[in-house]
């Protein structure tokens, strides 16, 4: 099976090395983005299999960058999964209304993220 590749979208240098070291660990391949600006343009540049979208970043947010990329009919196909440390009642269905696949929080098991994320690009349509 040929390398996935996944868009990684972190403002937070800690957790955007962790998730990058883990995923690339397990054999991804891996580009990164630092607010929805740059996600938005980097998913046009793709491909991309997977989008891994931080939730609250400078610039523009991850849930109008979710937005705008489920809007643009050449990337639209590509599931966005939120990776957020939003964990509050509402704050799943909100991410899953701003046309994300699904929904990560963090802190991130380290244990448990890779079987997720690989989850999500078996389900092809990003699972949860």
């Amino acid at each position: 099976m040929a390398s996935k590749s996944i868009l990684v979208v972190e403002d937070n240098p800690a957790n955007l090395q962790l998730v990058e070291f883990l995923l690339k660990s397990a054999g991804f391949t891996v580009s990164s983005a630092c607010n929805g600006i740059e996600a938005i343009e980097k998913a046009g540049a793709g491909p991309f299999d997977l989008i891994l979208m931080d939730v609250e970043m400078p610039e523009m947010d991850g849930l109008t960058a979710a937005r705008k990329i489920k809007g643009d009919p050449a990337l639209a196909h590509i599931p966005v999964v939120a990776l957020t440390s939003y964990a509050m009642k509402g704050d799943k269905e909100r991410c899953l209304a701003s046309g994300c696949s699904g929904y990560i929080t963090k802190p991130i098991s380290t244990r448990e993220f890779v079987k997720t994320v690989s989850g999500f690009l078996e389900a092809g349509t990003g699972g949860l």
